[in-house]
């Protein structure tokens, strides 16, 4: 007995020999199994060095416009 989640490709509408799909027709939809690999931990946001970085440029700029607004 064929599962409803593995179908027969045989018997399956739509699709060429070899499990193509002809031009026109909608592709079978996606498995189940296709976010089920191991996680990807990368890291999301910024660094702790940029961040340092742009802000000591961010407070140099800030201090330069608030002692030449002081000077003129």
């Amino acid at each position: 007995m064929a599962s409803v989640h593995d179908p027969d490709p045989e018997r399956t509408p739509g699709l060429e020999p070899g499990g193509g799909v002809p031009p026109g027709e909608t592709p079978p939809g996606e498995d189940s199994t296709g976010g089920a690999g191991p996680r990807d931990d990368l890291s999301r946001g910024w660094a702790k060095g940029p961040v340092i970085v742009i802000g000591t440029m961010v407070l140099l700029f800030a201090v330069t416009v608030i002692i030449w607004a002081a000077i003129v």
